[in-house]
């Protein structure tokens, strides 16, 4: 198949020479052929043309749940391969939140092929301890050659500190990364909002910031000790951003990422108990918020991801104690960004960071494999149910003012618009 973008402006920052510059670029098998002011339409070849093209690298995010296997009412593999692709990413990181859990190196087999044929490159992680229960661990090295990229019991803390030092350090001949959720169950109690003056009004228990930050100097302290690759994933405080950052002075291998509706929404959105802004980790102050986008801008948070986590109606619309946690994020991850960031931190944060997990960047230049999202970065509108695109809808972003429209993306020799 033969495809020729037609005036796209390339967002690259890495290529000064195509940064910014409008440009025909004819994709010829899956790979870029002639990247140009002008390609004349050769025969057999499909001709793509939309209003303000844009184009980068295809982007990536670094934390996706979707249902199968034993949650498909929630999200299929392939429904949800579709709503990422439509929502402009090539490539996924997928959390281990499926029931039974991924555990064993044919559970990562499974995912593995189940991404087959179906244009976006899915990633998946596999549990850290068996059956995500924290008490030993799983067949790491073995998921790791099925294809894992990662260890990660999905949003629960390694409670016992010895267990994450013997993964740290058996992980490091293999160079595994190993995930450790930020949460003391012990001080974040009952709590399901964080605590302060909102969850005091609500009359809501609340998780204290303690919470987060007791266990991210816990794990830095043994990242220290043991060695290995350490990923805390979605912070969501003020004071998580300097930890990590003056373990990073030091120079420890640790790696972060925030999830988009920690930067945008904070706990005063609660008011209503709205059940789709009751998320883990809670929804902070705006203070939270503050710091975590300098965090981002600073380059001390790795990775901003959306944190998809699809949950069906019947476990939202409940009463808000009762609600399970977890907001969708994929359809609205740019319209969410570029009002933040500006389009070229926005392309950025959405193109950098697969290298923690040794996959490969691709490169928008002549002879490479062509990975590449199409979006106008100018389209505004509210965002609607009809723009979701999930089997489930409890979405944070619905009604909320976004800027940016994704067209599709190509990669794998496919056109998925």
């Amino acid at each position: 198949m033969n495809i020729l973008l037609k005036s796209a402006t390339i967002v690259d920052s890495s290529n000064k020479g195509l940064h910014l510059k409008k440009r025909d670029i004819l994709i010829k098998n899956g790979n870029i052929s002639s990247i140009a002011s002008k390609i004349d339409t050769l025969a057999n070849t499909k001709e793509i043309k939309l209003k303000n093209l844009h184009v980068s690298i295809g982007w990536f995010d670094s934390s996706v749940s979707f249902g199968e296997p034993g949650y498909e009412e929630r999200e299929t593999i392939a429904n949800g391969i579709a709503t990422a692709a439509k929502s402009g990413f090539t490539d996924i990181i997928l959390n281990p939140s499926s029931t039974p859990v991924p555990d064993t190196s044919s559970d990562i087999v499974f995912l593995k092929n189940a991404e087959q044929n179906k244009g976006v490159n899915l990633y998946p992680l596999g549990c850290l301890t068996n059956d995500a229960k924290g008490e030993s661990l799983a067949e790491l090295f073995d998921m790791k050659n099925a294809g894992a990229v990662g260890f990660y019991d999905t949003k629960q803390s390694i409670d016992n500190p010895n267990l994450l030092k013997i993964a740290l350090q058996y992980t490091e001949s293999f160079k595994g990364l190993v995930y450790s959720y930020p949460l003391d169950k012990k001080i974040a109690g009952k709590g399901i909002v964080n605590e302060g003056a909102v969850s005091t009004r609500l009359g809501l228990k609340g998780i204290p910031a303690l919470a987060e930050e007791l266990q991210i100097v816990r794990d830095l302290f043994i990242l220290e000790y043991a060695g290995g690759k350490l990923h805390v994933p979605t912070i969501s405080t003020a004071n998580g951003v300097k930890l990590i950052a003056n373990a990073k002075k030091k120079g420890l291998n640790v790696s972060c990422s925030v999830a988009i509706h920690n930067l945008i929404f904070d706990d005063t959105v609660l008011h209503d108990f709205d059940s789709n802004y009751k998320v883990m980790p809670p929804l902070r102050t705006s203070k939270d918020c503050k710091a975590l986008i300098k965090g981002v801008k600073d380059g001390v948070i790795d990775f901003v991801t959306s944190d998809h986590t699809p949950i069906n109606i019947e476990n939202k619309k409940v009463e808000f104690d009762n609600a399970d946690y977890g907001t969708i994020g994929l359809e609205s991850a740019f319209g969410s960004l570029t009002p933040l960031f500006g389009l070229e931190k926005t392309i950025e944060i959405l193109t950098k960071g697969r290298e923690r997990y040794g996959l490969e960047t691709p490169k928008i230049k002549e002879g490479e494999k062509a990975s590449i999202t199409l979006f106008n970065p100018e389209e505004t509108f509210s965002f609607k149910k009809e723009n979701i695109v999930s089997t489930s809808k409890n979405s944070a972003f619905i009604e909320k003012e976004l800027r940016g429209k994704v067209y599709g993306i190509i990669t794998n020799n496919e056109i998925l618009f």
